[in-house]
């Protein structure tokens, strides 16, 4: 049977377990974490942890953890706002975390067999490291977003595009290191890059959106 639930109090809860994962992260890694939040401005971080040969690790994965629910509860807010939904369907929002999950997983995925593929380990790990870096970044960001945007500033679009957009801002800052640092490469392979921006950095969310959108 769904259950409804009480918006804020769901939304409380999500919070709150994204905290504690961010809370755990610091906790196994202070050094990393300490290093990790002025990642934008701070590229000894990319270099040093870009070594290691496993592409997750128990750090990233607790931030890709709170990443997934932080944007799954910047969206339910995002609906309230559009639709005034006062109750909110448990089971939608385990979908929206579930679904987003299985999205950057999957689309991870397929970028690093596509390198596998193109004997080009090194280099799309390295760059993979810094997109999920950055998007973990995103994550950390959006988690006191969310707070604001429901307990300080409930029912505000504009602040909800204001946030939005400076997480698109961080996006983009790291896609633009990330070309800097392999500018001389992708100067060599221009064509595989605008084709690897074409299928996999711009057609995965124009499918996504066309999803929502029918």
């Amino acid at each position: 049977m769904l259950r409804n639930t009480n918006p804020n109090e769901l939304i409380t809860i999500l919070l709150v377990i994204g905290l504690i994962f961010i809370s755990v992260a610091k906790l196994i890694a202070p050094k990393r974490f300490n290093e990790f939040i002025i990642v934008l401005g701070n590229s000894k971080y990319l270099k040093i942890y870009s070594r290691e040969q496993k592409l997750f690790n128990v750090f990233d994965f607790l931030l890709f953890i709170n990443l997934i629910i932080s944007l799954s509860v910047f969206i339910i807010i995002t609906i309230q706002n559009y639709t005034s939904t006062k109750v909110i369907n448990t089971n939608m929002v385990l979908k929206f975390i579930a679904g987003i999950g299985v999205f950057i997983l999957f689309k991870t995925g397929i970028e690093y067999f596509i390198s596998k593929l193109l004997d080009n380990n090194k280099i799309s790990h390295n760059y993979l490291f810094q997109k999920i870096s950055y998007k973990n970044y995103i994550g950390i960001f959006l988690l006191p977003t969310n707070a604001l945007l429901v307990y300080a500033f409930p029912n505000n679009l504009i602040l909800s595009y204001i946030f939005l957009s400076i997480a698109l801002v961080i996006n983009s800052v790291g896609g633009v290191l990330s070309y800097k640092n392999h500018q001389e490469i992708i100067k060599q392979n221009l064509f595989y890059f605008i084709l690897y921006l074409c299928t996999l950095e711009i057609a995965p969310y124009i499918i996504l959106c066309k999803v929502f959108i029918a």
